[in-house]
């Protein structure tokens, strides 16, 4: 595999799974788009900062639910297959979400 080449999980998501993630993601671009709304409208600074550390908030929550999903399929299969150098990416992972 080349450097750039993309991986991919070694468990698919399930539809469900995947229709969750995907609800998400859309209510955090509807609430970006509510920010830009806001400042076209040159809403109060303070409503817009309220709106951004929400969205932030949601953000890092969506991170903490796909690190889990990672946790539970990825790396556990890597763990089986006897690769523990997961463990070393799995740290990182957890340092960047901070």
């Amino acid at each position: 595999m080349s450097c750039c080449e993309p991986k991919h999980k070694h468990v698919p998501r399930s539809d469900a799974e995947l229709k969750q993630l995907k609800n998400r993601i859309h209510r955090i671009i509807g609430q970006l788009n509510g920010i830009e709304s806001m400042l076209e409208d040159n809403r109060y600074c303070g409503d817009v900062l309220i709106q951004i550390a929400a969205v932030e908030k949601a953000l890092q929550s969506f991170g903490y639910t796909i690190l889990q999903e990672h946790l539970e399929t990825c790396v556990t299969e890597d763990v089986k297959e006897g690769n523990t150098d997961i463990m070393e990416e799995v740290m990182n992972l957890v340092k960047r979400l901070k």
